[in-house]
């Protein structure tokens, strides 16, 4: 066993956080190693957002092809080839990749070495015949997709997310067990490609973390591009049959009662799509001779994003906060700051946005209105605007989408939600609101141009004045009216 010197930061996972980790360390001077036992890139790059948009792209197309005559064009409706597509998705995966090469690591100073990392000590890891040690640790070993123990699920075949892209056929028909934002992404973009889709979902409505009434939207929305949705149901059983599967669904209920009749549905599809939510990547760590506490298998942390170990930090999926790349990059650069330097800094989720890259988008920020009326009350309102009234909305064909504005007390914005085409940019204004406490008032008077979706969220906000002018503010209003009319011009 080679004995490394002690570097200042060991960072174990190339995926977002342990990315941005090493830029960051090697960039302020630290001597830093990053660890990967497949590829740098991570989930991201490989099986997550990079080729899931790049797919939601080409279905994007397909969709708008299949609906030129609404924009005046007559284009012939095309034969989708399904090895064309997901070659173009291998190629979008191709250009981007580059940015996460190891040798662009090592050119910065990052030691990068490849394979499995285990801890042997609190100060110290193995790694393909090598020790390292280091000063600080950070763990950034991701999340994969979980698997429920559906019976008869592993003989009759599926794939998940992580597979979805290196495969070079679409299915003619699919089911996809989940109701969440990959669920729901992915059965959007198979349908426009031209599979027959099923979303069976256990809880009553899609996509739950959502506003409700935006969920509801994006749900008839899905409906009328022809995905057969199945709430509040469980799938128990999937057998093979042929070339296909035989799905077995059922209320959560029934399904607790083996043999209650007329309470179980099937259907039959090619494939299965597991989609039903994230498992975390430490069973292999050797977290025990580190010392290192875990919940359920996530690794758990304080505020400043240190384990159950000071000197050991973790960042990103792992942690089982919020899965998203953006927030991986924002925890890992919180621990660069905390692991370096002796100021330290508290991670802050106060304002996380998220976005589902359905289409419409559906963007989010801050609390819902119920999550509001439970954590502040009656001074809590809700602001609404149509998308659909919209003129850029109008003119792009688009015109489907709803923002709601949540605020309280003195218009502090407290929630954003927002289903529109390029929502996920739209909520970063909010976001910003949020942040820099700039009340809902001071947006009706930010200026947009024109024609432009961002203007939804200026007509929220004059939605929220003018609910405003009641009482002593209306009068007021009405006695300025009547002087100005008095005077002279």
């Amino acid at each position: 066993m080679v004995q490394d010197r002690t570097f200042d930061i060991v960072a174990i996972g190339g995926g977002t956080a342990g990315l941005v980790t090493a830029a960051g360390g090697a960039g302020l001077g630290a001597s830093v190693a990053l660890v990967e036992r497949d590829r740098l890139g991570g989930d991201c790059l490989w099986t997550g957002c990079v080729p899931s948009k790049a797919l939601i792209g080409s279905a994007r197309v397909a969709r708008h092809v299949r609906d030129a005559a609404s924009f005046g064009l007559g284009i012939p409706r095309q034969d989708i080839e399904a090895t064309d597509v997901l070659s173009s998705v291998r190629d979008v995966r191709a250009q981007i990749e580059p940015h996460d090469d190891p040798e662009r690591f090592r050119a910065m100073g990052v030691d990068v070495v490849e394979g499995a990392a285990r801890f042997v000590s609190p100060h110290e890891v193995e790694v393909a015949g090598r020790r390292l040690r280091a000063r600080r640790f950070v763990i950034a070993t991701g999340s994969r997709a979980a698997v429920p123990p559906i019976p008869g699920l592993e003989e009759a075949g599926y794939f998940t997310h992580a597979e979805a892209f290196d495969r070079d056929t679409i299915p003619a028909s699919l089911a996809v067990v989940g109701g969440g934002p990959i669920g729901v992404e992915l059965a959007q973009a198979y349908r426009r490609l031209g599979t027959e889709v099923t979303v069976v979902e256990l809880l009553d409505r899609l996509m739950v973390r959502e506003e409700p009434e935006l969920a509801d939207l994006l749900t008839s929305r899905l409906r009328e591009e022809g995905i057969r949705i199945r709430t509040g149901r469980i799938v128990t059983r999937v057998d093979r049959k042929g070339d296909g599967r035989t799905v077995t669904i059922a209320p959560p209920a029934a399904a607790a009662e083996p043999g209650v009749e007329g309470r179980d549905e099937t259907f039959e599809v090619d494939e299965v799509l597991v989609a039903a939510g994230r498992a975390p990547n430490t069973e292999e760590l050797g977290l025990a001779a580190a010392g290192v506490e875990t919940a359920g298998g996530w690794i758990t942390v304080d505020s400043r994003l240190r384990t159950s170990r000071k000197h050991i930090f973790a960042a990103g999926d792992v942690t089982g906060g919020f899965l998203f790349t953006h927030v991986a990059d924002h925890e890992a650069r919180t621990v660069v700051q905390n692991a370096l330097f002796p100021v330290r800094a508290n991670i802050d989720y106060r304002v996380i946005p998220w976005c589902t890259y359905t289409d419409p988008e559906l963007a989010h920020v801050g609390l819902t209105e119920a999550e509001a009326h439970d954590r502040h009350g009656a001074s809590v309102s809700a602001h609404v605007y149509d998308i659909g009234n919209l003129d850029r909305a109008i003119a792009e064909r688009a015109a489907m989408g709803r923002v709601k504005i949540v605020v309280g007390k003195g218009g502090r914005i407290l929630g954003g939600h927002i289903l529109a085409p390029g929502a996920g940019t739209m909520i970063a204004e909010i976001s910003l609101a949020m942040k820099a406490g700039v009340k809902l008032g001071t947006l009706a008077s930010l200026v947009h141009p024109y024609p432009t979706m961002s203007e939804g969220v200026k007509r929220t906000a004059d939605a929220y004045r003018r609910s405003t002018l009641t009482g002593w503010r209306k009068s007021a209003v009405d006695l300025a009216l009547r002087i100005g009319r008095a005077l002279p011009p």
